[in-house]
């Protein structure tokens, strides 16, 4: 190997890495790339990692087992779980892959898989791990508890509905905002939906408490259940109730019950610029999120076939009977207010490499916040990265149909799915986006940003937008 960098068997960072990886193309017999790889600098390793990555994903999307094995083999050299964030995001990226790959004998995946144990209080812990180390959805719940003041402003009984409850943190504030109203607190009623009975028991034992505390006529009506089987029934909205919705990253997991059929990824492009390789390894250091954002659509080119195929349009939108029925029954429910909050990412696309190169980027940035806050042996961001980061990437990648749940869209299709549905927008306003920014302030989150856009707010992290909120209500059609 030592050879191919240069005939005298020294080491040269800049045109070793350009002449190994067009000469190698992940094919067989090349041996790893390790050795002269530990040579280069970290952001230079970084970088050909995730070239690596991509030509991986290439491979797997293209049903070249045997290439695919060999780059996986090649990346893990590299990837850890515990490096820098380029090695994390990588080994989660090629961990789905395999997955993926996997899958083509059920039998070897299923035993391989059997003994796993899904833990439900794990899931919760590391949701909740999230909500303290990021402040995503703490500035969710801000924006959306301040709506819902706004919105009740002089009612009398009031009904919420959260389509997925497990944290107690949001309505404890809005109990404690209510509660200082100057008309005094209206009664309140919150449905909390979720799977899991155990977790709405100790929601509905926290929030009484502190109704209590604070004189609030308050009851708590809990629905086990799936977001997909929820009977609308059992939420028994009454005459006479102001009604509010949340859903906080709920919506987008229905889209995956209108999908019944397995798709076959096609072929992506193949990898032709080795030249922009080179002059990647030359730049100013910048976050793996920057890099990806500005550099990575010239290593992969989607096919016209698949860039026409995520167009949003209303004949697209018309394809998810699942999604429009829900809507339409939240819509006949006539909300005075509903707060929606989804990922602001197309990880919804029909091909593998589309899929790969959204994600990439989601991630990425997300990695990248975790970075900036956590040292690298944190063992709540090891949680974080694995449980929650990880399980989304896989499903993500390597699931397909039904199975595949994580599918995240952007607001602009949010947008045109609630208008469709018959919502109309709810601008957000000026006290709630104040509030939130004093939220960032008074944490300490540095690199986070806001931007209004058409009256919804767009979380980002540096530029990159990664949560979208938007407040809806009840419009009768004329």
């Amino acid at each position: 190997m030592a050879g191919m960098i240069q005939e005298d068997g020294s080491s040269s960072v800049t045109s070793s890495p350009l002449q190994i990886f067009s000469l190698m193309s992940l094919s067989p017999g090349l041996g790893s790339p390790y050795p002269w790889l530990k040579e280069l600098k970290s952001e230079e390793r970084g970088l050909y990692l995730i070239r690596l990555l991509v030509a991986c994903a290439n491979h797997v999307a293209a049903g070249s087992i045997e290439n695919a094995n060999i780059g996986l083999e090649h990346i893990s050299h590299l990837a850890s779980p515990d490096g820098d964030t380029v090695q994390r995001i990588a080994a989660y990226f090629t961990e789905a892959l395999a997955d993926r790959m996997l899958k083509g004998w059920p039998g070897l995946h299923k035993a391989l898989n059997s003994t796993k144990i899904s833990s439900i209080s794990e899931e919760i812990l590391v949701q909740k791990l999230f909500f303290e180390l990021c402040p995503f959805l703490k500035l969710s719940y801000v924006i959306t508890n301040q709506a819902i003041i706004e919105a009740m402003e002089g009612e009398k009984m009031v009904h919420i509905i959260d389509l997925n409850s497990f944290e107690s943190a949001q309505w404890i504030n809005l109990l404690q905002s209510l509660s200082a109203r100057p008309e005094g607190p209206p009664h309140l009623r919150i449905t909390g939906i979720h799977e899991q009975k155990e977790v709405l028991d100790l929601m509905a034992l926290q929030l009484t408490k502190e109704a209590e505390k604070l004189d609030i006529p308050f009851q708590f009506n809990p629905i086990v259940s799936k977001l997909e089987n929820l009977d609308f029934e059992s939420l028994r909205v009454k005459t006479g109730e102001a009604l509010a919705i949340s859903s906080v990253l709920q919506l987008h997991t229905l889209l995956a019950i209108d999908d019944e059929m397995v798709g076959k990824s096609p072929s992506a492009s193949k990898n032709t610029s080795a030249v922009h390789l080179q002059r990647v390894l030359q730049m100013n250091q910048r976050t793996l999120g920057e890099w990806l954002e500005k550099d990575l659509p010239n290593v992969y080119i989607p096919s016209p076939e698949s860039a026409s195929a995520s167009t949003t349009s209303p004949l697209s939108l018309a394809s998810s009977p699942k999604m429009g029925s829900f809507l339409a029954a939240l819509w006949g429910l006539s909300p005075k207010l509903m707060v929606v909050t989804e990922q602001e990412s197309n990880n919804n696309c029909p091909t593998l490499m589309e899929r790969v190169m959204e994600a990439l980027n989601f991630y990425a940035a997300l990695f990248d916040c975790l970075e900036s806050t956590l040292s690298r042996a944190s063992i709540e961001r090891q949680k974080v990265e694995k449980m929650l980061f990880g399980e989304e990437i896989k499903n993500i990648i390597a699931c397909e149909g039904p199975e595949r749940k994580e599918r995240h869209e952007k607001l602009e299709k949010w947008v045109m799915r609630l208008e469709l549905a018959g919502f109309g927008r709810v601008p957000l306003s000026y006290q709630g986006m104040l509030q939130a920014s004093r939220l960032l302030v008074s944490y300490g989150y540095d690199g986070y940003r806001m931007k209004e856009e058409n009256g919804c707010l767009v979380i980002c992290w540096q530029d990159r937008p990664l949560f979208s909120v938007s407040a809806w209500r009840f419009k009768r059609y004329d």
